[in-house]
């Protein structure tokens, strides 16, 4: 009996030793990644405040404003009597009925990958805008053209933004923003109060959030729209006769994607983009181009921007998820409406190249066309940029701390970052290339945008401070682009 209790009381004190061993492990290890986070900031911080701007930079953003309600997702399907037990995922290039909705939600809910795609239902859009007022939305003006136009002005940029701007949304815009295109260019509210804005419907989701038998693996936002003004950029005229006494440094070009899927008469598509192409193949060489690019579920519409956006573009900007669309339609003329949402590093790495080659090589320099020389792709985890030697495309490391720093920043809904509210999902190291010749570099929490040379380009990559308490995801990759692109003019 009493060797049993000595026997009993070895197996309590020997867990209790274990019990403190793994409290005292994990209060170790804690300090640890919380001093590694607190470097990395730290690093970034001071690769951001090497630039500092001091003459203000004028730069030109279209196209499209819009307002954006954000709802949760599975509140809004809930209210439209979405049934999340029997829905299964179904891609659909366009949205007529409730169950379309909630099957294509659930398409890109399960690989948490962002979606954006037209109702062409007016009276079901209608509906899911009653129901996300008596959810009570946050509405926000919206746009890639006014988000981005603000994040400029905010960076000390003066913006000219072309958009048919309705008074609601001129008043939401930064003060050094000046608006054309109607409403907010002619400077009469009379005309501002006759616009009536297209609305954004942001169904925003969590990491861990379920529909159905299905987690989402990160959190990110499915937007639906049933725009009437937007898909037809009829800013352009009035942006364009603008742009000739602006004195822009930069052009942005974005909202595309509004076209997608939209019902044009024939030929109507062809003739707005013919619109555009003019006003690009017009501008001096010496003011750079850029192009936002967006989600296309549409390969016709996709491959019309390849011809004739894409070549008079000097920067692209785009996500995990449009990238391998763009290397897709680039190399076997397809599209790609679904990729990883945690992309290896070696794995955007040679996608981008791999655009920036093709680019390169069949792009020709006539009529207004441009070799791109910049490429920013910004993930979840980190953010690469490439700038071709000896253009004019300055602090690339800087900017891609930048881009990585607003990243949280907007993401958490915080001008400060808290490292408490943030975590850092880049392995300890990463390989340049998914081939065997590409070598192995390591993560420095102390120095962490990692910069290194490849034939005529040069490549910075940047950790992001991942946000772990979500404000909001919708505009992050706008506020991404557009801090990164002000720290390089």
């Amino acid at each position: 009996m009493t060797s049993v209790i000595r026997t009993s009381g070895s197996i309590v004190s020997v867990s209790i030793i274990i019990a403190l061993l793994a409290y005292y492990y994990k209060g170790y290890t804690d300090n640890v990644l919380k001093a590694r986070l607190q470097d990395v900031l730290s690093g970034l911080l001071r690769a951001e405040k090497k630039v500092q701007m001091t003459n203000p930079r004028r730069v030109a953003v279209g196209f499209g404003a819009c307002m954006d309600g954000f709802v949760n997702a599975t509140d809004l399907l809930v209210k439209l009597g979405a049934e999340s037990a029997a829905s299964i995922p179904h891609h659909y290039n366009s949205i007529q009925t409730v169950e379309e909705l909630q099957q294509v939600f659930t398409y890109f809910f399960q690989h948490g990958a962002a979606g954006e795609r037209f109702i062409s239902n007016t009276t079901l859009f209608d509906l899911i805008v009653k129901y996300t007022h008596e959810l009570d939305a946050r509405w926000e003006i919206g746009g890639n053209a006014p988000v981005m136009a603000n994040r400029f002005a905010k960076e000390g940029c003066d913006v000219l933004l072309g958009a048919k701007a309705s008074k609601r949304v001129h008043d939401l815009l930064h003060d050094d923003v000046k608006a054309v295109g109607g409403g907010g260019g002619s400077g009469s509210h009379d005309d501002q109060s006759q616009i009536e804005d297209d609305l954004h419907i942001l169904m925003e989701y969590k990491v861990g959030d379920e529909f159905g038998t299905y987690i989402s693996p990160r959190a990110n936002r499915f937007i639906v729209h049933s725009d009437r003004a937007n898909p037809t950029i009829n800013a352009v005229e009035d942006f364009s006769e603008a742009l000739k006494t602006f004195g822009a440094s930069l052009v942005v070009v974005g909202g595309l994607q509004m076209m997608d899927q939209f019902p044009f008469k024939k030929g109507e598509r062809a003739k707005r983009l013919g619109a555009l192409e003019n006003v690009l193949s017009s501008i001096p060489k010496e003011t750079k181009i850029h192009f936002e690019m967006a989600s296309f579920s549409e390969q016709s519409l996709l491959e019309d921007l390849v011809k004739t956006v894409v070549p008079y573009s000097d920067s692209l900007g785009m996500n995990e998820q449009e990238l391998p669309n763009l290397y897709s339609v680039l190399t076997n003329g397809s599209i790609t409406l679904i990729s990883d949402a945690y992309p290896r590093v070696a794995t955007v790495l040679d996608h981008t190249r791999a655009v920036y080659k093709i680019l390169r090589q069949t792009i020709k320099e006539e009529n207004g066309k441009r070799k791109v020389n910049r490429i920013h792709v910004h993930t979840l985890a980190y953010q690469v940029i490439l700038v071709t030697k000896g253009s004019n495309w300055f602090n690339t490391m800087s900017a891609a701390a930048k881009a990585s720093l607003t990243a949280n920043r907007h993401v958490c809904g915080s001008n400060y970052i808290h490292t408490n509210k943030a975590k850092i999902i880049m392995d300890d190291s990463f390989s340049t290339t998914r081939d065997s010749n590409g070598q192995r570099i390591p993560f420095k929490s102390d120095k962490p945008v990692a910069c290194w040379e490849e034939n005529d380009y040069e490549v910075c990559l940047a950790p992001n401070l991942v946000c772990t308490e979500v404000y909001q995801t919708a505009g992050g990759g706008d506020n991404i682009s557009s801090a990164g692109l002000a720290m390089q003019l």
